[in-house]
C-alpha cells in the first residue's frame, strides 16, 4: 500500500514559510511530488529526513519546476520527455520502479486569450506519446497540475470559463484523449458525480472563501491499476499555494 500526495506549490520557498513541512510531516507519502517549485539549483536546502530527493529545474529563474521525494530508491530517474523543446522548463520527472513507473508533471498554461494554446496543444500530443511508451513497459502513476478541468462538473462557472485558459474546447479534448488512451482519473472513478470537489482557486475575488474553484490536479493510472486503487482525495483544507494537494492511495 502506497500513499502519494501530489501539490503544485505555487513556490515552494513561499510555501515552505506557510508550514509546508508540517504537512508534509503530518501526510508521510510513501512518494510526494511537487510541481511550480520556481527555483534554481542550490536555492533551498529541505530536511526531508528519510527521503530522496529528485529535482528537475526551468532554465528561466523563478519559474515553473517540479520535485519528487520518495522514500524508496528508483531504479532509474528521468528528467523531461526526451525533446528538447519541451524539456526547458523542467516539467516532468519519471521515477521507475519495479512494478510501475510514477510520473510528475506540470504541463503548460495556454495563457490569457489562449495565447500558447498551439504550443500546449503539441505538447500534449508529445506528453501523450511519452506516457504510452513508457505504458508498453509497465503501468504508469501520473500526477500534477494538468491544467485542464475535464468537465463542467469540474469548475464553479463553466459556462463563462468556456473559452478560456484550462477549459477550452482543445484543451478538454486532449485530456479526453488521454484518458481514451487507457487511463482512468481516479478522483472521478471514485466520485463520479461529486461537485464542489476543487483543487484550485484564484487569489482574487475571495474565490476560495467561496470555494469558486477549479479540479486540475489529478492523479491518473493506467487502466490496468484499476483494481488496486484504494482511495483519492483533495486535502482543500490544506493552505500555502493557491492550489491544495491531492492524494492517492493504491495497493502496489
Amino acid at each position: 500500500m502506497k500513499k502519494l500526495i501530489s501539490w503544485n506549490v505555487n513556490g515552494i520557498r513561499a510555501c515552505v514559510t506557510k508550514g509546508f513541512l508540517d504537512y508534509f510531516k503530518e501526510v508521510d507519502a510513501d512518494i510526494f511530488c511537487i510541481q511550480e517549485s520556481k527555483l534554481q539549483a542550490g536555492q533551498i536546502d529541505l530536511e526531508l529526513e528519510g527521503y530522496h530527493q529528485y529535482w528537475n529545474y526551468a532554465e528561466k529563474k523563478g519559474y515553473s519546476g517540479t520535485a519528487i521525494f520518495t522514500k524508496e530508491e528508483p531504479i532509474s530517474v528521468f528528467y523531461g520527455i526526451g525533446i528538447e523543446e519541451h524539456d526547458k522548463e523542467g516539467r516532468v520527472i519519471t521515477l521507475e520502479f519495479g512494478d510501475y513507473y510514477m510520473v510528475t508533471v506540470y504541463t503548460p498554461n495556454s495563457q490569457q486569450k489562449l495565447a500558447r494554446l498551439d504550443y500546449r496543444m503539441t505538447w500534449e500530443d508529445c506528453f501523450r506519446s511519452y506516457l504510452n511508451n513508457l505504458d508498453k513497459q509497465k503501468p504508469i502513476i501520473v500526477c500534477g497540475d494538468l491544467n485542464v478541468a475535464h468537465n463542467e462538473i469540474d469548475l464553479k462557472n463553466p459556462k463563462s470559463n468556456r473559452k478560456n485558459a484550462g477549459f477550452s474546447d482543445e484543451e478538454r479534448a486532449k485530456f479526453t484523449e488521454f484518458l481514451g488512451n487507457g487511463y482512468i482519473d481516479t478522483y472521478r472513478y471514485f466520485y463520479p458525480d461529486r461537485e464542489g470537489a476543487y483543487t484550485w482557486w484564484s487569489y482574487m475575488f475571495n474565490a476560495r472563501a467561496n470555494n469558486a474553484g477549479w479540479r486540475i490536479d489529478y492523479f491518473c493510472v493506467s487502466e490496468r491499476l484499476q483494481d488496486k486503487l484504494v482511495s483519492a482525495d483533495i486535502h482543500d483544507h490544506i493552505l500555502g499555494s493557491d492550489h491544495c494537494p491531492v492524494e492517492l492511495v493504491i495497493n502496489i
